[in-house]
């Protein structure tokens, strides 16, 4: 499997927050790459090329970084860790990338997606979901974007746990294979009383 996909930053040279806001007034987003090795470079994203990215990979898939300094391009593997958010514009303030062994287990927590509508629910009973990402263990190029949880079969107190998930070739999951991920359970009276009160 190939990285098809790229991400052009800087090398950064200035810290702080003086320099950090300099660069958003730009359109340039402060971030740190943590190299597979342990060493840290400070780097700087143009912000539509990141978000751009970021839509395309999220926290999962495997791109790579390309650094530019002084001239100089070199590219790494890496997954996106962490992102910072402005609290209200919704946009980057400062990203993690995080340096990988394309030959090395990686564990990261991969969305989980519900679909169908259950017996159980059709009967009258109510869905609880209990996670909505699972920590997943498995080479970087071998992650999945996101497992799909079909819930049609689940009658009323029917469980899927860790262990029931359909996970691809060569990935396990980091949790004990008994956590529950989706119940359907039965409404109590006082969810019924509330009901017939509504109508």
């Amino acid at each position: 499997m190939n990285i098809d996909k790229t991400l052009s930053v800087l090398k950064r040279e200035g810290c702080g927050k003086g320099a950090s806001g300099r660069l958003r007034s730009q359109d340039m987003i402060p971030g740190v790459f943590y190299t597979a090795e342990g060493k840290n470079i400070t780097v700087q994203s143009p912000a539509l090329p990141l978000e751009k990215m970021y839509a395309d990979v999220g926290h999962t898939t495997v791109f790579n970084l390309e650094i530019e300094e002084e001239g100089a391009k070199t590219v790494y593997p890496v997954l996106i860790w962490q992102v910072q958010r402005h609290p209200y514009k919704k946009s980057f303030t400062h990203i993690d990338f995080y340096g990988v062994n394309l030959e090395k287990p990686v564990k990261v927590d991969v969305p989980l997606e519900f679909t169908g509508v259950s017996r159980g629910v059709k009967l009258g009973g109510r869905l609880e979901t209990y996670r909505e990402s699972v920590r997943l263990s498995s080479k970087p190029l071998d992650m999945p974007q996101k497992v799909v949880v079909d819930v049609t079969d689940m009658g009323i107190n029917d469980t899927i746990s860790v262990a029931d998930l359909k996970l691809p070739e060569n990935v396990s999951a980091v949790y004990d294979q008994n956590y529950a991920i989706v119940s359907v359970i039965s409404k109590n009276k006082d969810d019924a009383g509330a009901e017939d009160a509504a109508e």
